[in-house]
């Protein structure tokens, strides 16, 4: 039987029962009410009667008139039309027979007085039997009101038993069903997919559970193809992160250890902690809590395994899964889920050992070339001194090409050593408080020589009472006659070159602003990486590269910040800041 037609029965069944108890309850009713009017049309006229033929008995107890008797007739000829208990009629004739006597001897007072007497008490004999009648019709209605009090109170028992059995039992036609397609639908998102459901009945729940079983038999064909090969695509990625040689561990979102490499257990000395919680983990390895709560990404690290200094490089990548899930118009989005973190350590230990054996090279090797090129510059102040002998012009032209390359070599191998300082963390630095505009004043006297040999003009502009700072006196110029220098070889003879100092709050901001062609933006990112030069600028390439690399070293080691703004064809401000002493 179809649902539909299920609860049209059930409602049909509650109608009928409903039906019958108010069929019941109106029967009974009319029972009673059939008897009171009973009471009141019968035995209660007879009273009335009986009660105005009294009255025309006692108005006329001295004097009986004319109008008197024709009036006490037409009374008895009413009761006599509404004779309804046994004996009353009996007593009806009897008071009509005295009537007559009174009528037949109206003269004669003695008999009229007889009649009279006769007459009252025949009317009382009428009223005590419709007296009785009442009584007796009272309990008889009495006894039919209980009678129908209890009928009605059964079939009310009866019918609320029904509707009770029929309200807990019918709704578990439909529930019944539904519960066990939720529990059904329960175990399909669990991933059992062998769960079944079997109804008896044919209707639409039957149907329902016929497209439920075939859904999840799918399910399950789907699920035993491709769970073969998910398992071996697991295992390959499994083997390949045990082969790497970085140290990979995977946390998924609820802080557990989802994979972790031989590499990873060897750098943080751990064992199968596959599957554990993070805080577990990090209370027996320190060096692991590290890495979990301060790792952050490009950060170096340095870790001892089997007694040799290892370098790392620390990679985090968050694992994104899509997630599908209804918004509030009910259409499907696709969209990402966070579902964990993976810390990748790149193993930079060769490339460490290779760039700490270029910088000792470099070292080593500007070290050394500075003795020869001192040789060479001796040579030079020797050749050039008239003592020892004159030297023709052509002569005179070699010698100052040689001192101009030696001054190069020697400004290169200062650069090389400077760097080579920073990089193996042997920069000394003197700091100092000194008034900003002193270190300006040093920088500018430094180039004002090969200034006024361009014939560009320098000009300082400085806040009043500007704050002292602490720096190293001689780096921080150094920094201040590098821009300088490239300003003066980037602009135009007979151009000017502002040199500027201004309280930036807590910082004091040293810049050079030239009127040179400017900067590419494209290039402005990188000028400060070592060894770049912009390409292609249309000037004589007569430095390294290292320069600003070495200047950024120099300011960042006094806690300060270094940067550029250019734009084409308007030229370009080098610039950098320090705190306030």
């Amino acid at each position: 039987m179809k649902v539909k037609n299920k609860l049209w029965l059930g409602f049909g069944f509650l109608f009928v029962v409903v039906l019958l108890f108010g069929a019941v309850c109106l029967y009974y009713i009319n029972q009673v009410a059939d008897s009171s009017k009973v009471i009141l049309k019968d035995n209660y006229i007879s009273l009335n009667y009986c009660r105005e033929m009294r009255g025309i008995l006692d108005n006329s107890e001295f004097k009986f008139t004319d109008a008197a008797v024709e009036q006490f007739g037409d009374q008895l000829k009413k009761e006599e039309t509404n004779i309804t208990e046994p004996g009353e009629a009996d007593a009806v004739a009897k008071l009509r027979l005295a009537y007559l006597q009174l009528q037949n001897n109206f003269s004669n007072p003695a008999l009229v007085q007889q009649a009279i007497g006769k007459m009252r008490q025949y009317i009382m004999a009428i009223e005590v039997i419709n007296m009785g009648a009442i009584t007796r019709k009272n309990d008889n209605v009495q006894h039919g009101v209980n009678h129908s009090l209890f009928i009605l109170g059964f079939a009310a028992t009866i019918t609320i038993l029904v509707l009770f059995s029929f309200s807990v039992n019918f709704p578990n036609i439909i529930v019944k069903p539904i519960n066990t397609l939720l529990s059904g639908i329960r175990a399909i998102s669990e991933k059992d997919y062998k769960t079944r459901i079997n109804f008896t009945k044919n209707d639409e729940f039957a149907e329902v559970a016929a497209a439920f079983n075939d859904m999840a038999r799918l399910l399950n064909d789907w699920e035993n193809s491709n769970l073969s090969t998910i398992r071996s695509e697991k295992l390959r990625i499994e083997t390949i992160i045990e082969q790497m040689q970085d140290a990979i561990i995977g946390i998924n979102e609820q802080q557990q250890i989802l994979f972790i490499n031989s590499t990873a257990k060897q750098v943080f000395k751990l064992g199968k902690v596959e599957g554990k919680l993070v805080d577990d983990v990090t209370k027996t390895s320190p060096s692991f809590k590290s890495l979990i709560d301060n790792g952050k990404p490009g950060q170096e690290l340095n870790i001892i395994i089997n007694g040799k200094n290892a370098h790392f490089e620390l990679e985090t990548r968050e694992i994104i899964i899509p997630n599908i899930s209804d918004d509030y118009l009910n259409e499907l989005n696709i969209i990402k889920k966070q579902a964990g973190k993976v810390f990748i350590l790149k193993n930079v230990t060769g490339f460490k050992e290779r760039d700490e054996a270029k910088t000792n090279f470099i070292a080593t090797i500007s070290h050394e070339l500075k003795t020869p090129i001192a040789a060479i510059k001796m040579s030079l102040k020797l050749l050039n001194d008239e003592r020892i002998g004159e030297i023709n012009a052509d002569q005179q032209q070699l010698l100052g090409n040689i001192e101009n390359d030696s001054d190069r070599l020697l400004k290169i191998t200062g650069e090389l050593l400077d760097l080579a300082r920073v990089e193996t963390g042997n920069l000394q630095l003197n700091f100092i408080a000194v008034n900003p505009v002193q270190i300006v004043d040093y920088a500018v006297a430094a180039v004002s020589f090969p200034a006024q040999q361009k014939n560009i003009t320098l000009k300082t502009v400085a806040d009043n009472y500007l704050p002292t700072v602490n720096a190293d006196v001689e780096k921080t110029a150094w920094v201040l006659i590098n821009f300088l220098s490239n300003a003066l070889r980037y602009s135009d003879e007979g151009s000017s070159i502002t040199i500027a100092v201004s309280n930036k709050k807590n910082e004091i901001e040293f810049s050079v602003t030239d009127t040179g062609k400017g900067i590419d933006e494209q290039y402005q990112q990188r000028l400060f990486d070592r060894y770049f030069q912009v390409p292609a600028d249309g000037y004589n390439k007569t430095g390294t590269g290292l320069g600003l690399t070495i200047s950024k070293d120099f300011i960042e080691a006094q806690n300060g910040q270094i940067g550029v703004k250019s734009e084409l064809g308007k030229g370009s401000t080098f610039y950098f800041r320090l705190p306030v002493a």
